[in-house]
């Protein structure tokens, strides 16, 4: 019943900036806990942001702490991801996520499609 579609990924240079951008369908950041994840080849689905819907208050994972800043539009259905001074490592396909709690992956209930990230001189 929830759609949620990723956008905004690309190929980028270290150093770069890049905003990533996921549109759902109805109130559902209103209403709902949202979050960033990553996944590469060989390793899971890495929680990378959260944000509460009712307070507002965000949490990042270590790695990205200081470079990515995650926000919402509600009046738009959009989630952000703010990613600025990209390293390789953050090579990824980014997924939006709703509709669950925490940084494992299986505590969520909503996924996007995902958008690629690739980070590389």
């Amino acid at each position: 019943q929830v759609q949620l579609r990723e956008s905004g990924g690309g190929l980028v240079q270290p150093g770069d900036s890049l905003r990533l951008s996921c549109a759902a369908s109805g109130r559902t950041f209103s209403i709902s806990n949202v979050a960033w994840f990553r996944q590469t080849p060989g390793k899971g689905r890495e929680f990378v942001a959260f944000i509460y819907y009712a307070s507002g208050s965000t949490s990042y994972a270590d790695s990205v702490k200081g470079r990515f800043t995650i926000s919402r539009d509600n009046a738009k259905n959009t989630l952000y991801l703010q990613m600025n001074n990209l390293k390789p490592e953050d090579t990824a396909v980014y997924y939006c996520a709703c509709g669950g709690w925490g940084t494992s992956a299986s505590g969520w209930t909503f996924w996007g499609q995902g958008t690629q990230v690739t980070v590389s001189s």
